[in-house]
């Protein structure tokens, strides 16, 4: 019997989406996990009666989990099927992509590859930074999680598959610091675009020339990264 939603995101995020959740389904079971080690110990005969959903989330969910659900698994992808994978807003604005979105899918093994059940699209508005574009497509998976509550807190039936199929390149950390490690035969144009792009990273991976032995770092001021 389903009666339990395994909810995987942020402490921000938790109560919001529980309440979406439960605005379906008053008995429904909201069982708040944050990390690895928490999904770890949730006990088998709990998963054989829950559904795990997965919010903008880093933790990987083992294929040990996702078999003892008895009712699936569906993650909430802040990019669209053109992006899976790593820092899909930063990807995008490199490739001077003209769309965007957020997807809801299917979890399996690999990670952004099962059936896609849910996408929003929007157009990439001229001259957006990665923040602000990150911004907007966290705005539309609130979005689609909205939409998409109804189904997943009160219909024990998979969600129904689209007939769209995730890019078969998946964006990785590797890709990331590939991108970074700038040649020195880079055109003036392609330089400044991944200043721009990834230099605008929060994450310790910035755009980098070595040259003689050293390395060069091109990190954007934080008033520029919008």
């Amino acid at each position: 019997m389903f009666d339990t939603v395994i909810l995987l995101t942020g402490a921000i995020e938790q109560p919001v989406l529980a309440s979406d959740l439960r605005l379906h389904d008053l008995q429904l079971i909201i069982l708040p996990v944050f990390t690895s080690d928490e999904l770890a110990a949730v006990e088998v005969t709990i998963l054989r009666r829950a559904r795990l959903i997965a919010f903008t989330t880093d933790v990987i969910v083992p294929q040990n989990v996702l078999d003892q659900l008895g009712y699936g698994a569906y993650n909430f992808h802040p990019g669209p099927p053109q992006y899976p994978g790593w820092a899909p807003a930063h990807f995008a604005l490199y490739e001077r992509a003209k769309e965007f979105g957020a997807t809801l899918h299917v979890m399996v093994q690999r990670v952004d590859a099962g059936p896609i059940v849910g996408v929003e699209l929007f157009v990439i508005p001229a001259d957006i930074s990665v923040a602000d574009l990150e911004e907007l497509a966290y705005a539309h998976l609130a979005d689609l999680f909205w939409r998409s509550a109804k189904s997943l807190a009160s219909c024990a039936e998979p969600l129904p598959e689209l007939p769209i199929r995730w890019n078969e390149r998946r964006n990785s950390r590797r890709g990331f610091e590939a991108i970074c490690d700038i040649p020195l035969s880079i055109s003036k144009e392609d330089l400044e675009r991944r200043i721009k792009v990834f230099g605008a990273s929060d994450s310790a991976i910035a755009p980098t020339i070595s040259l003689h032995g050293f390395q060069f770092r091109a990190v954007l001021p934080a008033e520029a990264r919008g």
